[in-house]
């Protein structure tokens, strides 16, 4: 590997068990509080907590929100827009995933007869 450079890359496992504050997400997603106070009270994001100061997000959150910034950068689709685009995508992955599950099953079902 003489010559070559090396690209260290880093990065953060995002699941339902990583949590972050509004701060946070914020540097996360690179926005300002703003932003993400919009996503919240137009059901982009759903926070846990009660006040700004008490949400907490879940790490799929962050990807929430980077697709509802890439959609409003790209497409200009608002907030509510946004929300109703993921909400959609994310019911065609779980089918998906569901129909993946029954055809596993279908298949392990057919291989033992």
């Amino acid at each position: 590997m003489a010559g070559r450079d090396i690209e260290e890359l880093s990065g953060t496992l995002l699941d339902e068990r990583t949590v972050f504050t509004l701060r946070e997400l914020c540097v996360a997603c690179g926005v300002h509080a703003e932003i993400v106070i919009e996503m919240v009270e137009e059901g982009v994001l759903d926070p846990r907590g009660a006040d700004q100061a008490d949400w907490r997000f879940s790490g799929s959150a962050v990807t929430r929100a980077q697709k509802a910034l890439k959609l409003a950068r790209d497409l200009r689709v608002n907030w509510p827009g946004a929300a109703l685009a993921l909400d959609l995508l994310e019911e065609i992955e779980r089918l998906r995933s569901h129909r993946h599950a029954a055809w596993r099953s279908e298949r392990l079902r057919d291989s033992d007869d």
